[in-house]
């Protein structure tokens, strides 16, 4: 099994930037797949990023250039940084773990980002 628990989301001003944190329960190496998703009321989870054991990525379209998936392995922590947030960024966001063909997710974390 894995735990998942987010930190790091907040308020901040449409243009600014936030850094989530997702400690793990295990070693990421063991992890087939890390990511963040995110999901506002009435709507469908997103996807935002994704990082594989090997160290590929993935992001999604409106993320861009604009967010990076990162990790330390030595503190079993996966990070999400997001740079020019924009007011639609705001959702909560769950990190994600794919392991033993099994999903997991955390509690989440809210992001609003003013305009």
């Amino acid at each position: 099994q894995v735990q998942l628990v987010e930190s790091g989301g907040g308020l901040v001003q449409a243009g600014g930037s936030l850094r989530l944190s997702c400690a793990v329960s295990r070693s990421i190496f063991s992890i087939n797949r890390m990511g963040w998703y995110r999901q506002a009321p009435g709507k469908q989870r997103e996807l935002v990023a994704t990082l594989t054991a090997s160290g590929i990525t993935n992001y999604g379209d409106s993320v861009k250039g604009r967010f990076t998936i990162s990790r330390d392995a030595a503190q079993n922590t996966v990070y999400l940084q997001m740079n020019n947030l924009k007011p639609e960024d705001t959702n909560v966001y769950y990190c994600n773990a794919l392991f033993a063909w099994e999903m997991y997710w955390g509690p989440g974390t809210q992001v609003t980002v003013s305009s």
